[in-house]
């Protein structure tokens, strides 16, 4: 049986009315913090700098993984971090013939700086709300962390 003929377990009305509020304000969220921050790095460059310091040093091939593209989609991202030396490539020690992809100083400085960028930018949104709506949030962490726990 293939995966789109496989019984799915009835989802009612309020799951799917949550999940997609959630869906749709997790979304515009982001996408007013990329638009208000102005990042002078296309997503998925920021996405493989953010990939490479937490789990590097890297393949590409497991860097392409991690971020779900194909190989020859990660070398031209790698190609243009590499021109604006954000990242460093070395050989790696357990292959020859394979390359090891790392963060450069500059790379680690421009990610701190979008990151601090962003989380002000968040600072600032969660300081229009009353103190109620920020606990309500702070409390609302540790599940909306938890939606992402299967990943990585």
């Amino acid at each position: 049986m293939t995966a789109e003929h496989v019984p799915q377990p009835p989802v009612d009305d309020l799951l799917t009315e949550e999940a997609t509020r959630l869906r749709l304000a997790v979304g515009r969220l982001n996408r007013r913090i990329r638009i208000d921050g102005g990042d002078s790095l296309p997503p998925l460059q920021l996405s493989a700098l953010s990939t490479v310091a937490l789990h590097g040093p890297l393949r590409l091939s497991e860097l392409a993984r991690r971020e779900a593209v194909t190989a020859p989609t990660m070398s031209r991202v790698l190609g243009s971090l590499d021109e604006q030396g954000l990242v460093v490539r070395t050989s790696d020690p357990q292959d020859a013939r394979g390359v090891l992809i790392t963060l450069s100083d500059k790379g680690r400085a421009q990610l701190t700086e979008i990151r601090t960028h962003r989380t002000a930018l968040v600072a600032r949104r969660l300081g229009r709300l009353d103190a109620a709506q920020r606990e309500v949030i702070r409390a609302a962490l540790p599940a909306i962390e938890a939606l992402l726990e299967d990943e990585d």
